[in-house]
Parts: structure tokens; C-alpha cells; sequence
């Protein structure tokens, strides 16, 4: 029987390109998750992926390289076993030249590198996550009221980093930093699998939220935290996470003006994961490239300011 709540839900399945159901294998590979002990696990890896022995850290780095297929020729350090330990690889720096910045003042840079999960209209408050899934923009936010209102009827894109991406953020756009918020949660994996089978994982997941002014109006950028990922920074505080702590902390910027222009770095992962970008109602349209499934580039046109 359907309930009332559910009859008022938003269909958004429309925001989406191929959304299958979740499999059996899917559920095979996301349901021992919930057994985990998260932030155990990620304490463990934080100190692995920061071990100096060098036997270890190349034979880390090398398998992930081999592995994943990562692309060293457009890295500043190419040689990966330059890299003192793993996480300076990890997060490595890329050749001036290795991802252009859309340069039309009116186009949104993509802010990663990494592939397209989802992108659409935020409706009713609720933000499409896979197929039967969404979660609520409040949620997301922390609990946020002022910024559930600003990007209530806006836009969304959710673009996931897998390990073979570049792992630092970039600004998609001018802006000047209002808040930051550090959300904290669970740890999850957010691959594609888990994605498909966790409910509402984006709003229970760990995550680091900056807002910031720009001239399609307010913008946020979400660090979305995942298992062995609880580590992320920015580059106006440093290291957000660890520690975390259970509660959700708030900085406000409007006393300490701090703005970052288009394709600065903004922040990174020290390990790889999700970032959600935000737009207002109205405000922006979404490149033909930003469909779900799409592999995108950091610096490539994401989205168009409206007139």
C-alpha cells in the first residue's frame, strides 16, 4: 500500500541518464559495509598511506598504478616511487598544462576529475541518488536551513572519483568563501555499487560542505568522505577531518574574507571519493557532457551561467 508520504515524493528518476536497479551482486558487495568498523579502518589506512618504509609505500603505490591504470605522464613528479609515501602520490600535483580551465567567464569548471553519477533539478527538497534512492537537501547540508532554502528548486551534479583520478578539488567558478560546514558520519564506500543499494549514503556519509558567493549566486561544494577516506582538506584550514568528532561544527567566513578564483585548488581527498556541487534555482545549465556515466576532466566546461 502506498502511503501518503510517498504519493507527495517526487518522481526524479528524469535526472538521470542509464539507472539500473541494483543487482544481487551489488547487494553482495554493500551490505557487510554496514558490519564495518569505518573510522577503525580509516584511522588504519591514514597511517598506511603515511608509512615511509620504502618497500611498502612503492609496492603500494606501483599496484595501484598497474592496477588502476593511472596516467603518470601528466604528473609533475612522473617517477611514482619519488613519492615519499603513498598519499603524496595520491593527492600529487598535475602539469601546468595537463587540464585547461574553460576560460568564457560564463562557463563552470569542473571541479575533479572523475565520472558523472548524477546531475539534475533538486525537487521538493530531495536529491536523486540512484534508482529508487534520494535523500533530502537538508540532510546533506547538515541541517542547514538558511542554505536548504537557497538551493531548494536549484541544481545538482554528483561526480565520483575513482582511484585513478586526480584527488584534488578545484573551484568551478570565482567565488568568496561564506561557510564551511563538517558534517560528521559514516563511512561508506561510494562506489557505483554501494551507491545503487545504500539509502540516502550521500547524507550519512561524512562530508565537508563550503559555500561560497559567485555570479550565478550562491555555490556549494561538497567533500563527501568514504570508507578509508575520512581525510579531507581544504586549502583556507588545512586538514577538516581528522579529528572529526561527532558533532557538526560551523565556520563562518564574512569576518575573514578568503576568495579563490576560477581553477584555483580548493581543496583534496587523501584517499579517493564524491564531491556534490550546488546551484540555485534557475541559475545555471548543465553541459551535454555532465549525463550520467560521463568520464569529465577538472577544467572542462560543467555547467553555463543563465543570462
Amino acid at each position: 500500500m502506498t502511503t501518503p508520504e510517498e504519493k507527495q515524493k517526487p518522481d526524479i528518476t528524469n535526472n538521470t541518464g542509464k539507472n539500473n536497479p541494483a543487482s544481487f551482486s551489488d547487494y553482495l558487495k554493500a551490505i557487510p559495509q554496514y558490519l564495518l568498523p569505518h573510522h577503525a579502518l580509516s584511522k588504519v589506512m591514514y597511517k598506511l598511506t603515511r608509512s615511509r618504509n620504502k618497500a611498502f609505500k612503492n609496492w603500494l603505490i606501483k599496484y595501484v598504478v598497474r592496477n588502476y591504470q593511472v596516467d603518470m605522464s601528466t604528473a609533475v613528479e612522473e617517477d611514482p616511487t619519488a613519492y615519499t609515501y603513498f598519499n603524496k602520490f595520491f593527492t600529487r600535483a598535475l602539469k601546468p598544462d595537463a587540464r585547461p580551465i574553460c576560460a568564457d567567464p560564463k562557463q563552470i569548471a569542473c571541479p575533479v576529475d572523475g565520472t558523472v553519477s548524477q546531475a539534475g533539478k533538486i525537487e521538493n527538497g530531495r536529491i536523486f541518488q540512484a534508482k529508487g534512492k534520494d535523500y533530502t537537501l537538508h540532510e546533506l547540508l547538515g541541517g542547514s536551513e538558511k542554505w536548504t532554502k537557497t538551493f531548494d528548486k536549484g541544481d545538482f551534479t554528483t561526480i565520483y572519483l575513482s582511484p585513478r583520478d586526480y584527488h584534488r578539488i578545484h573551484s568551478p567558478l570565482d567565488g568568496r568563501l561564506r561557510e564551511m560546514i563538517h558534517v560528521p558520519g559514516r563511512l561508506f564506500s561510494v562506489s557505483p555499487a554501494t551507491t545503487r543499494v545504500i539509502p540516502r549514503l550521500f547524507a550519512r556519509n561524512e562530508r565537508v560542505v563550503s559555500i561560497f558567493d559567485t555570479e550565478s549566486g550562491p555555490m556549494a561544494v561538497i567533500l563527501v568522505g568514504a570508507i578509508f577516506v575520512s581525510s579531507m582538506d581544504t586549502v583556507w584550514a588545512g586538514t577538516i577531518t581528522p579529528p572529526g568528532g561527532s558533532k557538526i561544527r560551523h565556520w563562518n567566513y564574512d569576518d575573514k574574507p578568503f576568495s579563490l578564483k576560477k581553477g584555483d585548488e580548493l581543496g583534496r581527498f587523501n584517499m579517493g571519493s564524491t564531491v556534490i556541487v550546488l546551484f540555485g534555482k534557475d541559475k545555471i545549465a548543465w553541459a551535454n557532457e555532465t549525463s550520467p556515466n560521463n568520464s569529465v576532466q577538472m577544467g572542462q566546461v560543467l555547467a553555463s551561467i543563465k543570462d
